[in-house]
């Protein structure tokens, strides 16, 4: 499970789309790059459906011209029928304007979009076959193809000097079973003697992902490069995201500082131990800055001098929820500072100020997510941004930021803030044309008491034609995580406007356990999974539906993950309050999961070890499957067979003892589908499962 939602659901978008090794290459299809029409149906309806969400332009990536003029940007569309999307390279100017799309005439998708120094834009795509870096005029004429590199590339980045290129690209540990018997080319297995032989999604493939330096030769070519971790088997960017910003250039060219766990099979399962590397192109050394610091150490960014390196950093091992630091590390005197020390959330997404005195970043604050500043000398924090929103990155544009702003009412769009007085202005308006048509409901902020006397922030979405003198049907929505925030985040699957939509009113607290609230807050839920975070859900629900507008005989509970373990726990406790249950991909029986995860740090800090020890920690106390004699609720059970953090057999376990029960159940298994539902048509068919097993129960 994963600690932030919103970040790792942004994440796992990136590597699917963008960039990071082990990806496949993107085959052309027809796909328009223009937003696809509603339909009459769709346009008379007014509300949001499973169809509409995927009709939806997805931004992702974006980068700031050197002069600051103007946003490059990808702008993803979909085809349901052809059950997949294409990428595309937007341009818009920073002051406002028109935007332009760059790669229209690119039949392959068109991702990692960088300025260069003389103003071209390289990008990478696989329209000759491997993914290769193009670059273009900043207007989108005059491509040409940069790198020639044997079996493509995963991601680059030139030096702030243009003249060379660090980029990524797979390579082969030699141990697989093809490498073992070539005479058996056509036999398919795994091999392990160690464990990380699957993560996530996937078995591993024997190779590790590298960085390579390369130099951009008079007529702008890449040439082929260096492998500046050769022969160490070890991925950078760091697995299972490929994320690229885990590397960073020196601002002078002469140093690549890069995140690496470089640990292997068991260690590696046991340890959140990244670290930082600062590799020296001059004369090939590496050194491990962070040497000692035994926790997460991840997102290197000089400063625009080049004296210093910010990070992230977690101080406790084997705790991925543990506060997200900002650390400064002086290059010149070896010294390593927290400038966050008196700072009680989280840090992410920091970009410097030009004159090297403060940085800008991305924080947690009472399940929104906004821009704040500190100040590296005096460690004055302040905020810059407020609202009831969630800004997720930001770039720099001279004497304004770059932002990406999304909320439970708006999909992604990016706009420019002011950093002095936090005004914004939106720049792009990509799905404009279904917010004229489509209703959102409202979205109202309460505060409940919990059973401990404290004040839980707490969610309510309405109807689009809310009716107060009506009574409806109301969803708990129990978040995964588990230490991750009900903010103000736009999901294209579990999308509290689009339960709304469908006559339901939605409940989503901000129980004991998530970030935002502060470090005591999101501490708690660690050893008490079905303690005081569940008794926070269960008064959540309890306050609402003592409003007249609630129907407190048509209540159902839903959640994914930690959330789909709340669902499997509330079905032997929650003492006739639900009428109907979804778990999807949730931990049913703590032994099992134990027993069949791949990465060992996460339950062994949060369960407190494996259920062999002596005494037994009491974790496994919470294990739902201990208390299905109590289960008396129609409950649906959804998973993906590549699930292997929490591996589908939780769920096979959830539903066949529901049957042998006599419980009303329904098992959906989606054999090509992970922890998340990714393929269009799959996500289409999960919602039409989930609202018709809702509406089944609760209608």
């Amino acid at each position: 499970m994963t600690r932030n939602i919103e970040k790792f659901v942004i994440l796992i978008f990136v590597a699917f789309f963008l960039n990071g090794c082990h990806q496949s290459v993107d085959q052309p299809v027809v796909i328009s790059e223009k937003p696809e029409a509603l339909t009459p149906k769709e346009v008379d309806g007014k509300r949001l459906t499973p169809e509409i969400l995927w009709k939806f332009g997805r931004i992702g990536e974006y980068v700031v011209s050197t002069d600051s003029k103007t946003v490059a940007y990808t702008l993803t569309r979909y085809s349901l029928s052809e059950n997949r999307g294409r990428t595309t390279i937007w341009s818009i100017p920073t002051s406002g304007g028109a935007a332009t799309c760059l790669t229209a005439d690119v039949s392959a998708s068109c991702v990692n979009p960088r300025w260069l120094p003389s103003g071209r834009l390289a990008y990478l795509t696989s329209t000759q076959g491997d993914m290769q870096i193009w670059d273009m005029k900043p207007d989108g004429s005059d491509k040409r193809q940069v790198s020639y590199i044997e079996g493509g590339i995963d991601g680059f980045e030139y030096t702030p000097q243009g003249d060379a290129v660090m980029y990524l690209k797979s390579v082969s540990t030699g141990d697989s079973p093809l490498d073992l018997y070539p005479d058996l080319p056509k036999a398919n297995a795994i091999t392990a003697d160690d464990l990380m032989y699957r993560h996530w999604d996937s078995w591993t493939d024997y190779a590790v992902c590298h960085i390579w330096v390369g130099s951009i030769d008079k007529n702008g070519k890449l040439s082929s490069g260096i492998d500046i971790m050769e022969g160490e088997p070890y991925d950078s960017p760091t697995s299972p995201y490929f994320d690229a910003s885990e590397i960073a250039w020196s601002p002078d060219g002469k140093f690549i500082a890069y995140t690496c766990k470089k640990l292997k099979g068991r260690e590696f399962a046991l340890s959140t131990n990244t670290d930082i590397y600062l590799y020296d192109i001059e004369n090939g050394t590496t050194k491990n800055i962070t040497d000692g610091m035994p926790g997460y150490d991840k997102y290197p960014v000089f400063s625009p001098d080049g004296s210093m390196i910010a990070f992230q950093s977690m101080a406790t091992p084997g705790y991925e929820a543990d506060k997200e630091r900002l650390m400064v590390h002086h290059l010149t005197t070896g010294l390593t500072e927290d400038l966050t020390a008196d700072y009680d959330n989280n840090t992410s997404n920091y970009v410097w100020t030009d004159d090297s005195r403060e940085i800008r970043f991305i924080t947690g604050v009472r399940a929104t997510y906004q821009v704040y500043s500190a100040n590296v000398a005096t460690k004055i924090i302040r905020p810059v941004t407020e609202g009831k929103h969630n800004i997720n990155n930001i770039v720099s544009a001279g004497d304004h930021l770059v932002c990406s702003k999304v909320s439970m009412s708006m999909a992604t769009e990016l706009f420019t803030v002011d950093p002095q007085t936090g005004a914004e202005q939106q720049l792009t308006f990509t799905n404009k044309n279904i917010y004229d048509v489509v209703n959102m409901g409202n979205v109202e902020e309460r505060t409940v008491k919990t059973t401990d006397g404290k004040d839980m922030l707490v969610w309510v979405v309405y109807p689009p034609d809310f009716d107060p003198s009506k009574k409806y049907p109301a969803l708990l929505y129990c978040q995964g995580g588990p230490q991750s925030a009900v903010s103000q985040f736009f999901s294209y699957r579990w999308n509290p406007q689009l339960m709304a939509a469908n006559g339901y009113i939605v409940v989503a607290p901000n129980r004991r356990g998530v970030p935002s609230f502060g470090q005591e807050w999101n501490q708690q839920i660690s050893g008490d999974y079905g303690g005081q975070n569940i008794r926070d859900l269960l008064s959540a629900i309890d306050a609402l539906k003592k409003e007249p507008f609630v129907d407190e005989n048509r209540l159902g509970a839903v959640g994914a993950s930690y959330g789909g373990f709340s669902v499997y726990w509330l079905a032997g406790h929650h003492e006739k309050r639900f009428k109907a249950f979804i778990a999807h991909c949730g931990m049913f029986n703590f032994e099992s999961k134990y027993g069949s995860t791949e990465e060992y740090w996460f339950p062994n800090f949060d369960l407190g070890g494996p259920y062999w020890e002596k005494p037994r920690p009491k974790s496994f106390d919470f294990s739902p499957h201990l208390y299905v004699d109590k289960w008396d609720t129609p409950i649906m059970v959804i998973h993906g067979a590549k699930d292997f953090r929490v591996t589908y057999t939780e769920g096979l376990q959830a539903f066949n003892i529901a049957r042998l029960r006599g419980i009303p159940s329904r098992l959906l298994i989606f054999p090509e589908e992970g922890h998340w539902v990714l393929k269009p048509q799959n996500s289409v068919l999960w919602q039409r499962e989930f609202f018709g097993w809702l509406d089944k129960w609760l209608k």
